[in-house]
C-alpha cells in the first residue's frame, strides 16, 4: 500500500525534515520567537513527530496526541513564544511534510487517492495536535483525565 511507503519514507527520512522545519522556523517573519530557542530543541521536536508518525496517525484514542501536544503548549509558554507563533510551528512542519509527499509523485490514479488518504490522516493528526497544545498554552494545568 503507497499510504504505508509514504508513512515509511517518511519516517526514514525524519532527520532531513526536522532540518527542513528548524530552518523554516528560522526564517518565517511569523515565528521569530523559534530564534530563541536551541537548534536542537527545535529538530528533536519536528524529528519527533516525522520518527513516530505512523503511530501518531494509528492512535485509535486522542490520549496520547493530547498528552503530547498538551505539554508542548505549556512548555511553549514557558519559553515565551507566542500562541500564534507555537500554532505557525505546527502548520509549517505540516507544510514541510505535505511537500515532502508531494514531491514523491504519484503515478496513477490509486497512488492519488492513497496520497490524499495520507493527507487527509495528517491534516485529522494536526488538527488535534493543535488544538491540545492551545489548549495547554491556555491552562497551565496538567490534561484532564
Amino acid at each position: 500500500m503507497m499510504t504505508g511507503r509514504l508513512v515509511e519514507l517518511i519516517e526514514t527520512h525524519a532527520e532531513e525534515l526536522s532540518r527542513r522545519v528548524q530552518a523554516r522556523l528560522h526564517e518565517d517573519p511569523r515565528t521569530v520567537g523559534y530564534r530563541r530557542l536551541e537548534d536542537t530543541q527545535v529538530r528533536d521536536r519536528a524529528r519527533r513527530v516525522f520518527a513516530h508518525l505512523g503511530s501518531w496517525l494509528g492512535q485509535a484514542s486522542d490520549r496520547a496526541i493530547e498528552d503530547e501536544y498538551f505539554a508542548l503548549g505549556q512548555m511553549r509558554r514557558r519559553e515565551g513564544i507566542p500562541l500564534s507563533e507555537v500554532v505557525m510551528a505546527l502548520l509549517l512542519t505540516r507544510r514541510t511534510l505535505w511537500q515532502f509527499v508531494d514531491s514523491q509523485g504519484a503515478d496513477t490514479v490509486l497512488e492519488v487517492r492513497q496520497q490524499l488518504d495520507l493527507e487527509l490522516l495528517v491534516v485529522r493528526f494536526f488538527d488535534r495536535a493543535i488544538f491540545h497544545a492551545v489548549r495547554g498554552y491556555e491552562s497551565g494545568a496538567p490534561p484532564r483525565r
